[in-house]
């Protein structure tokens, strides 16, 4: 009997040091005060616990940097290879490119980052293009894009370039390809996520199969990580796949869905060829985004901050309103209720090619709506594995 003492005692003090441990692990919960937020119907517990330690830690780096003065108001400037922001003023240009600067290259008036500072005109310094530019260019236009067409999502909010890069050049999540079962895929070229099965067995008109399932929970929970939030933030565990029972989150999570797959296909990924290897991942495509390279932990970027009212040159219309977000010019809101149109998937189990993700220089010139060479140099070409 004696034996078993030393045994109990060491287990015994194990589990101490583990609830000791708890406090520093964000994925337990740990003992004390929380904080619960409701979702949906009372007593069917659709509700997020939060630690009061936790949501601290969350808020310290969510929070939005103040708005530079205003500029005052004047016609759009006289601009040389200004290919985006062509409809504001000069004040409003500079005073866009200074913010611009502090949120992403680390501080404001790093202009070098992404001029050449002796011809801000050129796209490229000493013989080579300026990939830092032609990127940003390109994000200037997604940027509009977002808070132009997708209020469904974004709504009165918006986004800025801080939404994601939060003073660093390279947002939190950005991902690249690894295998051909990569439950991330889903945001960029596979529409087989949905897992709806109404037969026990396989048969022509059920191919849903056990990989689906385990990519459509897998991909559930990069959400859930990236909003800070369980499952029942957007569904009603009871039938998760009833609409009807749902939160109108989940119509959001949708749309968002949606958002990301334009965004990769035809804004980040297309960039390939500007990037240099380094810049590539391990089979010679972009970095591409996901929930989490907006969220950051919380279930709506900076706490819903509405930073792009402040800044006309991120809003892809003549007017804004916090509300219903872009105005037309008689100041009536653009978004009429009706869908966008969502970008075509592609056929259930088509993969993404090589070719089709390996965008030539001209490729991203015309999505830029710039011209060839000398405007944009081509880049040099980067050997690219074959895409699993």
């Amino acid at each position: 009997m004696t034996s078993r003492h030393p045994v109990q005692v060491t287990g015994a003090m194990l589990a101490l040091a583990l609830l000791a441990g708890c406090k520093d692990m964000p994925d337990v919960i740990k003992p004390g005060t929380k904080q619960v937020a409701q979702h949906g119907y009372a007593g069917v517990g659709m509700q997020t616990t939060y630690d009061p330690d936790d949501v601290a830690k969350t808020a310290a780096y969510n929070q939005a940097p103040k708005p530079l003065p205003p500029a005052p108001p004047g016609p759009p400037g006289q601009y040389k290879n200004v290919q985006v922001l062509t409809d504001i003023s000069a004040a409003e240009f500079g005073r866009t490119m200074t913010s611009m600067s502090s949120w992403v290259a680390g501080g404001a008036g790093n202009c070098a980052y992404c001029h050449n500072t002796a011809n801000f005109a050129h796209d490229s310094l000493n013989g080579q293009p300026i990939y830092t530019k032609l990127v940003a260019r390109m994000m200037l236009r997604m940027t509009r894009r977002i808070n132009a067409d997708y209020t469904q999502h974004v709504a009165g909010t918006g986004v800025t370039c801080y939404t994601c890069h939060r003073g660093q050049p390279l947002p939190n999540g950005l991902w690249f390809y690894s295998t051909e079962n990569q439950v991330l895929r889903h945001y960029l070229d596979r529409d087989d996520l949905r897992v709806q099965s109404h037969t026990i067995e396989p048969n022509d008109g059920n191919r849903t199969a056990i990989r689906q399932t385990y990519n459509t929970y897998a991909l559930m929970i990069t959400q859930s990580k990236a909003l800070g939030v369980n499952c029942t933030y957007c569904h009603n565990s009871r039938n998760w796949a009833s609409w009807e029972q749902s939160t109108p989150k989940r119509v959001l999570a949708y749309y968002a869905a949606a958002m990301l797959r334009d965004l990769n296909m035809n804004y980040l990924n297309p960039l390939q060829p500007v990037y240099p290897a380094g810049r590539l991942g391990e089979y010679g495509d972009a970095p591409k985004a996901q929930c989490i390279t907006c969220h950051n932990g919380i279930y709506k970027p900076l706490y819903g901050a509405k930073m792009v009212k402040d800044y006309p040159a991120l809003w892809g219309a003549p007017g804004w309103d916090s509300i219903a977000g872009p105005l037309d010019v008689t100041g009536k809101p653009l978004y009429d209720g009706k869908p966008f149109t969502a970008p075509v998937p592609t056929p259930m189990g088509a993969k993404m090619s090589a070719a089709s993700t390996t965008a030539t220089a001209v490729g991203v010139d015309m999505a830029m709506g710039t011209t060839p060479a000398p405007a944009m140099p081509a880049a040099s070409p980067v050997p690219a594995r074959t895409m699993p």
